[in-house]
């Protein structure tokens, strides 16, 4: 794809809200549930769980306000989620499962072979059309319960390192160190502080994107 590529990037996080749209690009086969076990009354909970972290801040994401939101009793609440641990690790796993998901969805498109390095950072960083900006708000707020909620931490650090390892295994197909996945991981991941929807920089989100692809581009390689 060439340098001039329209890059809004917005990293991970934009295969939040609507992770179906590969279906659309790709032709891919449909996604699995996101939990066998889960019903869709809870999944619909956590979607407006989402709703009020992102809308509200996560200062206000209480199970009585999660309650009233989603229109029903607290006690109706805590038959699905009998405290808030329980409903912020549903939560998180929710967000998980969505991005792993999308890039089984993407992964498949490369009929028997794996992507690389490259395609994975690509992937990572893509503005899909009609895409809502949501993950630039929502991460935002996950950061900020990383560091009051344990828990929360935990599980946002388990997402990470399921992307880490998938570039990781790329590098090593390449020949390129494996230390390098954690910078390349870093500088996906800060586009949204700097270059995110609604930051002062935004305007250099394409620009970003393609020199994210260039520092790709000129990993070392052990191969000779």
């Amino acid at each position: 794809m060439a340098a001039s590529t329209r890059w809004q990037a917005k990293s991970i996080r934009l295969r939040l809200k609507n992770f179906f749209y590969p279906l659309i690009r790709y032709n891919a086969p449909a996604p699995k549930k996101h939990n066998p076990s889960m019903s869709e009354r809870k999944q619909q909970i956590l979607k407006t769980a989402i709703e009020i972290i992102i809308d509200e801040g996560y200062g206000c994401l209480t199970m009585r306000a999660l309650a009233r939101a989603s229109n029903i009793k607290l006690g109706a609440l805590q038959y699905h989620f009998r405290t808030t641990d329980e409903m912020l690790k549903a939560l998180v796993e929710y967000v998980a499962e969505s991005y792993h998901q999308a890039f089984d969805l993407f992964r498949a498109t490369f009929e028997g072979g794996e992507p690389g390095v490259r395609d994975i950072v690509m992937f990572l960083l893509r503005d899909e059309p009609g895409n809502p900006l949501y993950g630039d708000k929502l991460w935002p707020q996950l950061w900020a319960m990383q560091q009051v909620e344990p828990l929360v931490s935990e599980l946002v650090e388990d997402i990470y390192e399921k992307y880490l390892t998938v570039l990781q295994v790329a590098m090593t197909n390449e020949g390129t160190p494996t230390a390098e996945a954690l910078p390349v991981l870093a500088l996906i991941e800060g586009s949204t502080i700097f270059v995110g929807s609604g930051r002062r920089w935004e305007s250099e989100g394409n620009r970003y994107g393609d020199l994210v692809l260039q520092y790709v581009d000129k990993l070392p390689s052990n191969r000779h």
